[in-house]
């Protein structure tokens, strides 16, 4: 066996209703006074009526910043760190999506070490710690509450990360009831994220995949697989929607430790030019990545396949992974999800410029289990349009 490191976030706690304890949470792990991190989205929704309302009856003082959004610019997270300065926090809460959750990673580092941005971009460039934190998802999908990654969106389109063992949470805090009211279209999206970030986990180039991770991201694609399709048309269901938060925060932890690849890489820019949601943007080129892989790693595709679809153990080893790809393309379009870039409003000329632009992701492209380029990579959009 090959020498590997696992990190992952100190506490997780996975309970239906555990928001309501977050104020006694907060006093005991953190300061006397937080920032908390979300989006107006989940103002409006009423989500964090709840939070709030516990961190008030635990006496916890907070600044609330709500201006986050997709695909955060650095102009979100320069105005979090000035609103966290003022207000002299003692620790962080990201509560919502991975763009909520990442811009809570980046507002601890900075105060907590005293950085500036544009010193820590890359991997394993922050040297200081960071403040407190607390990471709450409302989706099940990014994995961002354990995972020690924050992405970014530098100038009109690029996508940025900042990549440092110092960002993985104190806590991370899985409530599934904060997701029941979570839209099927996002559900589903966030979903197949899930299950990509398991998929090229599982069969990452990187030197450091190990046992772990892909342990992890099996147990992930099971639980993902056996409960997306009631999570996507029953959203009520708390069982799926916990199954799924669970699966998804597993997945995170395999790619934590075993980074993603060239699904990850060519979906970026979908979302840094178009504002494609990150999960969908993944969907979108997920089928056509893993056939241009499948010379290189099928037999990891065939073990993976049933884990997502039991009943594909049945088929012979050399139908299996064509079947597989197949049934996750199927599964994307049965779930409602946009299967072309067409539909997303991308054009046919614009996808030399999404494949030049996937170049520049090679912090993502060295982890891939075939070697991807320029031309590949506009094959890939040009089978994706």
């Amino acid at each position: 066996m090959t020498a590997f490191t696992f990190n992952t976030t100190k506490s997780v706690i996975c309970e239906p209703g555990a928001i309501k304890r977050l104020g006694q949470i907060v006093k005991e792990h953190m300061g006397k006074k937080v920032l908390l991190v979300t989006d107006p989205g989940l103002i409006k929704a009423g989500l964090l009526d709840v939070a709030t309302t516990s961190l008030n009856e635990a006496g916890v003082r907070y600044e609330l910043f709500d201006g986050v959004v997709a695909d955060p610019p650095v102009s979100v997270v320069e105005a979090a760190l000035a609103d966290a300065l003022e207000a002299g926090v003692d620790g962080v809460i990201g509560f919502g999506g991975g763009s909520s959750m990442d811009v809570a990673k980046l507002i601890a580092l900075l105060i907590g070490g005293g950085e500036k941005l544009d010193d820590v971009y890359g991997v394993g460039q922050a040297k200081g710690q960071r403040l407190p934190l607390i990471q709450i998802p409302t989706t099940a999908g990014t994995g961002s509450e354990v995972t020690p990654i924050s992405i970014i969106t530098v100038g009109e389109t690029e996508k940025k990360g900042v990549v440092a063992p110092q960002l993985l949470p104190d806590i991370a805090l899985l409530d599934a009831e904060l997701t029941l009211g979570l839209p099927a279209h996002v559900t589903a999206a966030t979903g197949i994220d899930a299950m990509v970030h398991s998929i090229e986990s599982y069969t990452s180039a990187s030197a450091n995949n190990n046992p772990v991770s892909k342990a992890l991201a099996r147990e992930a694609l099971r639980l993902l697989g056996a409960n997306i399709e009631t999570a996507v048309k029953d959203g009520s269901n708390v069982k799926a929607r916990s199954d799924m938060l669970l699966g998804a925060m597993l997945a995170g932890q395999a790619f934590a430790n075993s980074p993603v690849a060239a699904v990850h890489a060519l979906a970026y820019p979908i979302g840094g030019i178009f504002h494609v949601p990150h999960g969908l943007s993944n969907a979108l080129v997920l089928p056509h990545v893993m056939r241009f892989n499948a010379e290189t790693c099928d037999k990891a595709y065939a073990i993976l396949a049933t884990d997502v679809f039991p009943d594909l153990a049945t088929a012979p080893v050399d139908q299996r992974v064509n079947q597989f790809i197949d049934r996750l393309e199927a599964l994307s379009a049965d779930l409602g999800l946009e299967q072309t870039l067409r539909e997303v409003g991308i054009g046919e000329s614009d996808l030399a410029t999404l494949a030049s632009d996937a170049m520049k992701q090679t912090r993502l492209l060295v982890n891939n289990p075939r070697e991807v380029s320029e031309t590949d990579a506009l094959a890939i959009y040009k089978a994706a349009f």
